[in-house]
């Protein structure tokens, strides 16, 4: 992962809202965020793979359903500046209506241990 590519996946607010999510429950399916973020599922789809090819989050493929997860070799400086977006946009909307849609989704993936 170089820096730039970084700071450029995270130039996009649809992408910071992902982050966000994901940082909050670890890991969530692609369908769990195109209902969070209330968008269309290849719009979300093509944001996360803006932010997998900058090596930002990684994927598990769990029987139909795709998982999307802090990728696990992300330097320690990238996981401080994602804290920290966390921390300064926690509270604001969208990201606050984002969480409640989340909790409010219904049919949720089970998850088996990863």
């Amino acid at each position: 992962m170089n820096e730039q590519s970084f700071f450029e996946s995270l130039s996009d607010e649809t992408r910071r809202r992902i982050l966000v999510l994901i940082l909050k429950h670890e890991e969530l399916c692609v369908c769990e965020l195109f209902q969070a973020l209330d968008a269309p599922q290849p719009k979300v789809s093509r944001h996360l793979a803006v932010l997998r090819d900058a090596g930002v989050l990684a994927q598990r493929r769990e029987g139909t359903w795709v998982f999307y997860r802090l990728d696990p070799q992300l330097p320690a400086w990238a996981y401080r500046m994602l804290g920290l977006m966390v921390e300064g946009v926690s509270n604001g909307d969208p990201y606050r209506e984002d969480a409640e849609r989340l909790a409010n989704a219904a049919n949720r993936p089970a998850r088996c241990a990863a």
